[in-house]
């Protein structure tokens, strides 16, 4: 057997990483002002639990403070809806990245029965050794892994009594965020875009 199957399931997987890439992008893009919003409805439960309302003007709207706590909470309920929506999409991503790189190393066991290892970090004027495509899918695979966990372990935290945490929500998603490893990826799908170039 020859590296040809297992270079096609590493374009494969190069492909998917980049198409997944953009996803992943898209969805964090589209997190950030739900994120936003979840930090302003806790900023407002951090100042309605400050407020004696008895002692303002707003004396004379009865009920007034349980009709408030009402509405934050709905609208806290409707945004961590939306943003459980979001992280389902972001594990879908990952779910993808993880088969396919799985899928790559099914089939480097096959190719290794009959290839020398030496084959393996071999490099050409058009793509890297196949050894060091894998460690970057490796790598790829690994930063969603622990970026969708992180995210999650953050969400799994805000509870709408939680009002700190809430609004603190943004900052703390923000800080989630692998610039270094972005980068990484990015840096990853230029170096292979030559190999990925039609055969």
């Amino acid at each position: 057997m020859s590296l040809t199957p297992l270079h096609h399931a590493l374009r494969r997987a190069f492909q998917s990483v980049e198409r997944n890439q953009r996803m992943w992008r898209s969805l964090l893009e589209d997190c950030e002002p739900l994120v936003v919003s979840l930090g302003n409805v806790g900023e407002q439960f951090v100042a309605l639990s400050k407020v004696d309302l008895s002692r303002t003007p707003l004396i004379g709207l009865p009920g007034l403070e349980p009709k408030l706590r009402f509405k934050l909470h709905h609208a806290a309920d409707t945004v961590m809806g939306k943003l459980q929506e979001k992280l389902l999409a972001l594990q879908s991503v990952r779910d993808e990245v993880s088969s396919q790189v799985a899928s790559v190393f099914q089939i480097l066991d096959q190719v290794l029965v009959s290839e020398q290892v030496s084959a393996l970090t071999e490099r050409s004027a058009g793509a890297p050794s196949v050894a060091d495509m894998l460690a970057w899918l490796q790598d790829a695979a690994r930063h969603y892994r622990q970026q969708f966990i992180k995210r999650k372990a953050l969400l799994l935290t805000l509870r709408p009594e939680g009002f700190s945490q809430m609004e603190s929500a943004p900052e703390n998603w923000r800080s989630l965020t692998s610039v270094n490893t972005e980068d990484t990826i990015h840096d990853m799908l230029w170096r292979v875009s030559f190999f990925l170039e039609p055969q």
